[in-house]
């Protein structure tokens, strides 16, 4: 649905906005393997055909199965230099 699709898209413009405020360059989308799954049907619904999914609002895709139903969008310079560089969101309720 394409409500699904909008929604998922406003959490990460949101949560990258949110990194730019605090004083990082957000430019990858962590996200779940089920997210993933989740966000590329919604994708493919929407635009058609199968194609994968390897950007998010200007933002690289990688799939870290660990994160299951959830996404984080990082700076990958600063993560692991401090606290802060990453935000947390969840995309299959």
């Amino acid at each position: 649905m394409r409500g699904d699709l909008i929604r998922v898209l406003s959490s990460v413009e949101e949560k990258a906005n949110e990194l730019r405020l605090d004083g990082y360059e957000p430019d990858v989308v962590l996200v779940g393997k089920k997210a993933y799954e989740f966000i590329r049907e919604q994708v493919n619904e929407e635009f058609g055909g199968g194609e994968e999914v390897l950007e998010l609002s200007g933002l690289k895709v990688r799939v870290l199965e660990e994160l299951e139903g959830d996404a984080v969008v990082i700076d990958s310079k600063a993560l692991g230099l401090g606290l802060g560089g990453a935000k947390r969101f969840k995309v299959v309720l």
